[in-house]
Formats: structure tokens, C-alpha cells, sequence
């Protein structure tokens, strides 16, 4: 091994550590607590702990409750990320137009709600969106519409927590963004200009093909970020109404610490964990096959 390789690892060793120690260790462990009926029980008495081996994978399959919480992280997912990576491009493009005055301000503003307690801002949310004294039915009541019971209605849920999730969450990609956008070549926008291309056509030809690598970073992250839902669930409707809200990981933390099933809930994490490589892995699939992106 040369000095400069020896340089090298010694710089990357303090990485390397950390995530075998937050990440490859927790998964093995996760993997092998999965196949084990490792309980509350298991807790007090080592004796009772039992090698089930893919049974808490088979049992899975036979929970309507999983499979529901599947598909309500499959909706959010769908829906939140083109909702969020939309929001959060418009957004970077209209703070890149140059008549924009103030940009500093209304990129602070804009990003503030990324870095508040996610906490402190759903509680927030939930007098926002109360169906009798709430901001947002007010607002609507103004317009002659019906109140709409936002969080009890399994119809609204998921909208309203979608609504709230790119509020919190888009100003990171928005910063990103606009970043990108101000490395676009402006000579190539200049030419497009002189050649008669429209807004839209010097958007499709140039800025997104110029941006196409940091739109696909963004993908990536916002569908594991969506995969991942559980506080927002959690604080503002505790899954409900009717279990419309339950996500993948918010069934995981019931069944972990809820319950004190925690062999069924490291099969459910080794399971989202494989759900969100597979998924990552076709979005990289995508973005090399279509390089415009």
C-alpha cells in the first residue's frame, strides 16, 4: 500500500466507522432479531426466545393490517413526491427569475419550515386544519363552502398530511435547486433565445437536461423520505381515522413498542429497507437510461 493510500483510509476510516456502527451493525442485528420470535417476553427470560426462521416474513403476508399500511405508504409516496419535487422546482424557478427582488429573504422564509421541529409545526398544523375553528375551514367557510374534517375523514387524510409534508419538507429541495439552476449554462439559454425557443422549450432543452442529475438526487431522497413517514401520522392522526393514515413504519413502532413484538417489527424494518433499495435502484435505472433527466 503506497503513502498516499494509506493517506486516504486513514481520512476515510472515521466514515467508515460510523457507518458500519449507525448502519451495517443495526441491519445485521435487525436481520437476525426478523428471524426470531423475540418478544417482551424474550426480554425477561432468555429461555423463551425461539428461532421461527421466515416466519415472521409469512405471518406478514397473512396481516391485512401490513398490506394496508403498504398501500398507504405507496399513496404518499405516488403523491407526495411529484407534489414535493414540483413545488420545490417552480419555486426554485421563480426565485431565479432576475426582476425577483429580495431573494435572500424569500429563500430563508421559504426554507425555515425544513429545519422547525416537526413536532411543535404538525401540532401546528392540526389547530390549522380543526374542523370547527381551524385557519383553513375558515377560510373556506368565507367562500360558502362546507367545513371539511380534514383529519377524521379517512377521504381527507392523507391530502391534508401530504399538504403538510411538502410544506415541511420542499424547502430543502428548493435550495437545491436553486443552486442547479445557477450553474445552467447561460450561453446555451442565450442561443436557445436567439433560435426562437420559448420558455417552455428552453426549459425541456436546456435547463432540464442541465439540472437532470441534481431532479434525480432529489427523487431519490424525497421517495425515501415519504417511505419513512411516521411522526407526521403519528402526531396528527395516530394512524387514523380508520387506519387510513397508518404508514409501513408507524405499523413497524406499534408492533415494536406497541405491542413488544419486536421479531414481526425487524422483519418489517428489513422489509421497508429492501422496499427502498429496490426502488432506489430502478430510479437509478431511469436516470441512466434516459440521460436528459
Amino acid at each position: 500500500m503506497t503513502r498516499q493510500e494509506r493517506t486516504a483510509w486513514t481520512f476515510a476510516a472515521p466514515v467508515l466507522v460510523a457507518i458500519a456502527l449507525v448502519f451495517v451493525l443495526p441491519t445485521l442485528l435487525a436481520l437476525g432479531l426478523s428471524v426470531t420470535d423475540y418478544s417482551i417476553y424474550a426480554l425477561a427470560d432468555w429461555s423463551n426466545l425461539r428461532f421461527v426462521g421466515f416466519g415472521n416474513f409469512t405471518d406478514l403476508l397473512t396481516t391485512p393490517l401490513f398490506w394496508r399500511a403498504l398501500r398507504n405508504t405507496a399513496l404518499f409516496a405516488l403523491l407526495g413526491v411529484p407534489l414535493a419535487i414540483g413545488a420545490s422546482l417552480f419555486t426554485a424557478l421563480l426565485l431565479n427569475d432576475a426582476t425577483v427582488r429580495w431573494k435572500p429573504f424569500w429563500r430563508l422564509a421559504l426554507f425555515a419550515p425544513y429545519v422547525t421541529g416537526i413536532v411543535a409545526t404538525a401540532v401546528v398544523w392540526r389547530f390549522l386544519l380543526n374542523t370547527r375553528f381551524g385557519l383553513l375551514n375558515r377560510g373556506l367557510a368565507a367562500l360558502g363552502i362546507a367545513p371539511v374534517d380534514w383529519l377524521g375523514d379517512p377521504r381527507w387524510s392523507i391530502p391534508a398530511i401530504l399538504l403538510f409534508v411538502t410544506w415541511k419538507v420542499f424547502g430543502y429541495n428548493m435550495i437545491v435547486f436553486t443552486a442547479a439552476l445557477a450553474a445552467v449554462p447561460q450561453d446555451l439559454m442565450e442561443a436557445a433565445r436567439l433560435d426562437g425557443a420559448d420558455a417552455w422549450g428552453r426549459f425541456r432543452h436546456v435547463t432540464l437536461p442541465a439540472i437532470g442529475p441534481t431532479l434525480l438526487l432529489a427523487a431519490v431522497l424525497s421517495v425515501a423520505g415519504f417511505l419513512q413517514l411516521f411522526a407526521e401520522p403519528y402526531v396528527m392522526t395516530l394512524g387514523g381515522p380508520s387506519q387510513s393514515t397508518v404508514t409501513v413504519l408507524y405499523f413497524m413502532f406499534d408492533e415494536g413498542f406497541k405491542w413488544w413484538n419486536l421479531g414481526q417489527a425487524s422483519a418489517v424494518a428489513f422489509v421497508l429497507l429492501i422496499l427502498i433499495l429496490a426502488v432506489t435502484w430502478v430510479q437509478a435505472r431511469i436516470g441512466r437510461r434516459y440521460e436528459w433527466l
